[in-house]
Order: C-alpha cells, then sequence, then structure tokens
C-alpha cells in the first residue's frame, strides 16, 4: 500500500485501531476522518498529512507523528475533543491552518525544532494547553493560532518571531 486515498475510511465508526504501513507515503484529505480510531502513529514515509485527514474523530485520544513527516495540513486533527497526548517529532517545519484545533482536552504540547510556520488557528480553542515553548527556529505565528487557550499559565517564545493579530487572545499568559 503506498497510498490512502480520500475519503477512504471515513465515517467508519467501528474501526478502532489501524496500522499504517511504512510504504505508506500519502493519505488523502478526509481519510479517516469521523472514524472511529482511538489512536494513531504516522509513519515517517508519509511526508504530508493532509485536509482534514483525521478531524472530528471524537475517541481520538493519543497521535504520534513520527520523524518524516514535513507538513501537517489544515485542520488534519481537528475537533478531535478527546485527543490528550500528542507527539510531533523532529521534522515537521509546518503545523497547518486549524490543524488541531478544538482539541479542547490538549494539555501538553511540545512544538519540535524544525517547526518554522504554525498558521492561522492551529491550535485555536485547546482549552487544556497551560505551557507551551515556542522554538527559535519559529519564524510566524499566524493570526489567533492559539486562540482562546485559556489555560495557558506559561508561555515562552525563544526566538525572533512574527506574531500576528490576535495570535494569543484569550489566553491568561
Amino acid at each position: 500500500v503506498m497510498t490512502i486515498g480520500n475519503d477512504a475510511f471515513r465515517s467508519c465508526n467501528s474501526l478502532s485501531e489501524i496500522k499504517i504501513p511504512n510504504s505508506v507515503t500519502t493519505i488523502g484529505k478526509l481519510a479517516f476522518a469521523t472514524s472511529g480510531l482511538t489512536k494513531i502513529t504516522i509513519p515517517g514515509s508519509v511526508t504530508t498529512i493532509g485536509n482534514y485527514t483525521f478531524s472530528h474523530i471524537l475517541n481520538l485520544t493519543e497521535v504520534t507523528i513520527k520523524s518524516g513527516v514535513t507538513t501537517i495540513g489544515k485542520g488534519a486533527f481537528s475537533s478531535c475533543y478527546k485527543l490528550t497526548n500528542l507527539t510531533i517529532e523532529h521534522s515537521v517545519t509546518t503545523i497547518g491552518r486549524y490543524a488541531f484545533g478544538d482539541c479542547q482536552n490538549l494539555t501538553t504540547l511540545t512544538i519540535p525544532d524544525s517547526v518554522t510556520t504554525i498558521e492561522i488557528k492551529a491550535f485555536d480553542n485547546c482549552k487544556s494547553i497551560t505551557s507551551l515553548t515556542i522554538p527559535s527556529n519559529v519564524e510566524t505565528i499566524g493570526e489567533s493560532a492559539f486562540y482562546k487557550c485559556d489555560s495557558l499559565e506559561n508561555l515562552t517564545i525563544l526566538g525572533d518571531v512574527t506574531i500576528g493579530k490576535n495570535a494569543f487572545y484569550m489566553c491568561t499568559t
């Protein structure tokens, strides 16, 4: 298997687990959206996680993105309300627009040093994040990127970064 096409497993509510083989290089948009997955590991053979690929998966609690993935697409994991454990290994350069928006139970977020761009609303309404360090390689934080992260108590920005309008609006920091 080299490609998982658009909508391939969309709305497969009984699908709770899948192992994506290292031969897969492309996962299409909405491929697993609204499925029953509880955890997922994206192998490093996949370079881009497409738009809305894993969005609205109501029981998804754990995501591991292996080294090799460079782009997390628009809305890729949006509205995965139960997501608490997120591991992004060192190779991702872009976290797309609304990529993790509305992941309201995400408590720990470690942005790897490889990231240069955090797009608009990337972590919008991630209400449970309490601490965040923006690594020195990040050049751009998009508009409303951390909007309504209202539990954010500790914020460290390590480099010279352009911060978009309302990037941290409605945060307690």
